[in-house]
């Protein structure tokens, strides 16, 4: 271990995230600030911020190792996030959401929803479903920071858990959102030029692009039985149709994750900080080209770390990951890179970890401080105390959950978070920006549709987590109510979020609407 050059890096690095902090401690002086920047925010900043906060460690280190289990077919999932989670999020829901959160003076997610349809009550409700759920993201974005950090440095994982949520919740709590957005244009910054250093270097390992790819072909015979019976063909190639691993890739991988971003609290929010459309435009191309550089990059790494693996140990990346794929991305870049490489790509994964975290704590933050705890005690008291104290105990919930989390959960975790929210929130937050006719008991069927389908469908059907919480089996006495295939593999957002919109649409035609005084104010 390079001690004197991990001393320089570290301490650079740690004091570009304090400063850019201050800066963002300096600049709020209202809740506004705190909570939205006070709609001021530079459009770069706004669109790195957003990278930053979608692309965190799950998909560098989670999506990445799965990868590197399953082959390149996961690059249908950026390629997804960037026409759905960047084009269609800023041009579909991006400028209405800043013009008529501006409109409704709307500081947090729930609370636009809830000024939108003029109910107190659905903002505690969603703020309640962020506050419980949120905890299963960031714990896995811990994870998946400390587990690179673990390999790297050969840190006790458990310190590198408690390192990590320290120093986030101390930069966010402090910083609010400006904060939390300065620091995440930084990371971002370094995330891009790190995995663009990690591309280029793989192939250099491996021979060229060419001849990497090919390597990578010429191993379908590599592929455990135990895959090959999922529906596994290869690194190179997509699963078998309507195999096991062709709906878990699917409908889990890139429809849940894909789709899931549009409704993710801590990235609508990021609409409104900027002043006007014009510069959420501008922020498009930045922002696709984030994706792009990262969850791509991590993925074909991810493959072609096959490649390596078998070349230098004589085994599949899974095989010298001892079977977790969480491991996969950390050790080959501990074993295939030079040491002062891992030392500086670590800031990547850093940057990926605590940009991603700062923006979820901060969200939970808001939501169980502002959204919940303020709005029970009738809008009383320092909203930015009780924020901060929010972040606090949203950081030790995430710590906790990371603690008690199986291996190899950082990508489902994430899948689950995505596709709870998409189910939950996705047919309100559109209702609200183009639908004049829904109503406020629409919202409360879809809300609560979507989160309870979402919750039972995780609990009896969809067997990666009915097996593992035993809730299923201990009453019924088998993994899944419905064990006919492909039934246990479907992604709960495929009847979850079809649901939650049928019950928005339906109650919504049988209740009375919202005032037109109130639609000509959100829509003028």
């Amino acid at each position: 271990m390079n001690i004197m050059l991990l001393c320089i890096i570290l301490p650079v690095f740690l004091a570009a995230v304090a400063f850019l902090s201050y800066c963002g401690y300096r600049t709020t002086k209202s809740s506004r600030d705190y909570l939205i920047g006070g709609s001021s925010v530079h459009p770069f900043v706004m669109a790195m911020s957003y990278g930053a906060a979608f692309i965190s460690t799950s998909a560098i280190v989670g999506f990445g190792g799965m990868a590197g289990l399953f082959g390149l077919g996961l690059l249908w999932l950026p390629f997804m996030n960037i026409a759905v989670g960047v084009l269609s999020a800023f041009l579909v829901f991006g400028k209405r959401t800043r013009r008529i959160g501006q409109k409704l003076d709307a500081n947090t997610f729930p609370e636009f929803i809830g000024r939108r349809f003029q109910s107190r009550n659905i903002k505690v409700l969603m703020a309640a479903i962020i506050v419980v759920f949120m905890p299963i993201y960031s714990g896995v974005v811990l994870i998946g920071g400390a587990r690179f950090v673990e390999q790297a440095l050969g840190m006790n994982y458990n310190i590198a858990l408690l390192i990590f949520a320290v120093v986030v919740s101390i930069y966010v709590g402090f910083g609010g959102i400006k904060g939390v957005m300065y620091v995440d244009a930084l990371l971002g910054v370094v995330m891009v030029l790190g995995m663009l250093s990690l591309l280029v270097m793989t192939y250099h390992e491996l021979g060229g692009v060419v001849s990497a790819h090919q390597a990578l072909t010429d191993m379908k015979h590599l592929v455990p039985a135990n895959l090959a019976a999922m529906g596994h063909e290869g690194w190179t190639a997509m699963p078998r149709w309507n195999s096991q691993w062709s709906w878990t890739l699917i409908s889990s991988l890139i429809l849940g994750v894909g789709i899931g971003a549009l409704a993710q609290p801590q990235l609508a929010v990021r609409f409104m900080t900027v002043k006007s459309g014009k510069q959420i435009n501008r922020a498009i191309l930045v922002g696709s080209a984030f994706i792009l550089c990262t969850a791509g990059i991590a993925y074909v790494v991810g493959a072609l770390s096959n490649v390596w693996f078998l070349r230098h140990e004589g085994v599949i990346a899974i095989s010298a990951a001892k079977g977790n794929a969480d491991l996969i991305i950390p050790r080959f870049i501990d074993a295939a890179m030079p040491k002062a490489f891992v030392y500086i790509f670590m800031l990547t994964l850093l940057s990926a970890a605590m940009s991603t975290l700062s923006s979820l704590v901060h969200v939970n933050g808001s939501s169980l401080g502002y959204d919940l705890c303020r709005t029970l005690r009738g809008d009383k008291g320092d909203s930015k105390a009780i924020t901060r104290l929010g972040i606090v105990l949203g950081i030790i919930a995430s710590v906790a959950a990371a603690y008690i989390f199986p291996a190899g959960i950082v990508a489902r975790g994430t899948a689950i978070f995505f596709g709870v929210c998409a189910a939950a929130f996705l047919p309100a937050y559109f209702a609200a920006l183009y639908w004049k006719r829904a109503t406020l008991a629409g919202v409360w069927a879809s809300i609560i549709t979507g989160a309870a389908v979402s919750i039972f469908g995780l609990t009896f059907l969809h067997r990666s987590e009915s097996a593992a919480l035993g809730i299923c089996k201990k009453l019924f006495g088998c993994n899944e109510l419905i064990s006919t295939f492909p039934m246990p593999f479907v992604d709960t957002l495929c009847y979850a979020l079809p649901l939650s919109a049928a019950a928005l649409v339906i109650v919504s035609y049988l209740t009375k609407p919202v005032s037109k005084e109130h639609i000509d104010k959100c829509f003028d």
